[in-house]
């Protein structure tokens, strides 16, 4: 999704190219599955963080093109909205010092993101959704010029066939508004957490993220607001859910629909047979990287989604994306939030009895929304029947398990 493209519309030929393309390297994803061609290293993590852009007056300020040229950052990018940039942060092993490194550079380039910001009389905020955004904000003009987010809301209309996107969210309050664009996406920003794992294990990885969902949203949650109403704990989630619905029973934005069984490859295959090719780009990276297999894949938001990336020497790797948590507040809240994550995601994983054999995924689905909706306030489903308050399960038993994680982690 990163590339920029040479042209906004794409031709019916596009797309027949983009198809056989697809399936050509969803065969080659096959047999590197069966040949076990994926990297052995794990236990290094990523991140990436979603961030506005905020005039003096507390309204978002549409001005990202003269923030990255003054930045001169490569490690800064624009993201759908003028107003959005999105920082990267290079991975780090996490065993010793890892975790304290990524801490380290994502406060040094938010520093330096908000020198940048205040040269221009501005602000750098992080938050699943700024307060005081509107509705009116959310506007094509507001698009950030890069010819690529043009067509991706070309596309999603296409699919739509000319609808307009709905947005209805009700929480203590009711919100309903409609769009004739993509733009509401722009309103939901959020610090993600990648975790590379070993092909061996990375079904387990993949479901404990799932299962560890319902908890870090929970205490993550900083986005009660949208358009002036009160709505959920976390309203980034149905916001995102709703603002990239094509209309199709099966949403780009999902949870799923089950734990995986065998191999992450049953994701991106699930994503070929149930999901439309969105923009039929000619990727700029060489064939063998399953460049179109990639583009597909970041064109389907699970909040736990599977990505191929590349060591150093080449050799491909898998890696977990986690994608629940809201940007911000502070790097601190972000630094513990990620310590948090990686440390229970490794505590499930190093269980004898695998969380999804205790937990349907029914529950740790219905656990998502709530913990989603009413934060530490929602009553969940645990092991084996138990039903708890989640803010008591988070102090009780999954702050003391993520410890544990990171001690076996050597963080």
């Amino acid at each position: 999704m990163g590339q920029e493209i040479a042209d906004r519309r794409f031709s019916t030929t596009d797309f027949e190219r983009f198809a056989v393309q697809l399936d050509r390297e969803m065969a080659a994803l096959a047999g590197w599955v069966r040949e076990a061609r994926f990297s052995r290293r794990r236990a290094i993590g990523g991140l990436e963080l979603e961030a506005w852009l905020v005039a003096p007056d507390g309204a978002p300020l549409p001005l990202n093109e003269v923030f990255l040229e003054r930045a001169a950052d490569p490690a800064l990018v624009p993201e759908l909205a003028k107003f959005n940039i999105e920082l990267n942060v290079a991975p780090q092993a996490l065993a010793g010092g890892g975790l304290r490194r990524l801490e380290d550079e994502l406060d040094d380039a938010w520093r330096k993101c908000g020198l940048v910001a205040a040269a221009m009389g501005a602000t750098v905020v992080a938050i699943g959704i700024l307060p005081t955004v509107t509705d009116a904000d959310l506007c094509p003009a507001n698009m950030s010029s890069l010819r690529r987010y043009a067509a991706l809301n070309e596309q999603v209309l296409r699919l739509r066939s000319g609808r307009p996107i709905r947005l209805d969210i009700v929480g203590r309050e009711r919100l309903a508004s409609e769009h004739m664009d993509v733009m509401l996406e722009a309103a939901a920003t959020s610090f993600q957490i990648h975790l590379q794992v070993p092909l061996a294990g990375a079904v387990r990885y993949m479901n404990a993220a799932v299962v560890a969902s319902a908890p870090t949203v929970a205490v993550g949650a900083n986005s009660p607001l949208l358009f002036g109403k009160l709505l959920w704990e976390e309203t980034r989630i149905p916001l995102f859910e709703q603002a990239v619905d094509l209309g199709s029973p099966e949403r780009r934005v999902t949870f799923g629909s089950d734990y995986v069984r065998a191999s992450l490859e049953e994701c991106f295959r699930a994503n070929r047979e149930h999901h439309p090719v969105l923009l039929p780009l000619a990727p700029e990276e060489p064939e063998g990287t399953l460049p179109h297999v990639r583009l597909h894949n970041g064109t389907i938001w699970r909040w736990n989604r599977p990505l191929i990336g590349f060591d150093p020497d080449g050799t491909p790797h898998l890696r977990v994306e986690h994608r629940p948590l809201p940007a911000g507040p502070t790097v601190l809240d972000m630094a513990a939030n990620m310590a948090f994550f990686y440390g229970l995601v490794e505590w499930l994983v190093m269980e004898p009895h695998a969380p999804e054999h205790r937990l349907p995924f029914a529950r740790a689905k219905q656990n998502f929304y709530a913990a989603a909706r009413y934060g530490l306030a929602a009553h969940v489903d645990w092991y084996d029947g138990q039903r708890c308050r989640l803010g008591r399960l988070v102090l009780t038993t999954l702050l003391p398990h993520a410890r544990k994680g990171l001690e076996a982690l050597k963080v």
